[in-house]
């Protein structure tokens, strides 16, 4: 297994879907969060991408926009009939928005490691000429 400090964001990310008690504690969607929104503000500070585009990212993927931060859009996709407290979900809610918690962050990992990949692939043949 590689580092941590070796991984790409889609990697750690996976690692962190596979694992979540460890990074957590007793997993939760709320306490997963929150952990994944520290993540975030962190990289952000340190000059990394964090999650930036995350939330739009979410709402286009889910089609609809609505006033809730990019947790409240997971919720959206993962329960489309709704839930009533977030840091309180019935275990097979929490369970399934976990899950799909992580299938959607590795879902836009892949996208936007694919457009940075592109767009140095183009820098490149752009300075050859």
């Amino acid at each position: 297994m590689k580092q941590l400090s070796e991984m790409s964001e889609r990697e750690y990310f996976a690692c962190v879907g596979q694992r979540p008690g460890m990074f957590v504690g007793k997993t939760s969607f709320h306490l997963l969060t929150a952990f994944l929104t520290g993540y975030d503000q962190h990289a952000i500070r340190h000059g990394g991408h964090g999650l930036t585009g995350w939330r739009e990212w979410l709402v286009t993927r889910r089609g609809r926009e609505c006033n809730h931060a990019w947790p409240g859009q997971v919720l959206h996709i993962a329960l489309p009939d709704g839930w009533h407290d977030i840091s309180n979900l019935p275990p097979e809610d929490e369970k399934h928005a976990t899950t799909v918690l992580f299938q959607l962050l590795d879902d836009f990992t892949a996208e936007r490691e694919a457009i940075q990949s592109a767009q140095a692939t183009s820098e490149v043949s752009d300075n050859r000429t």
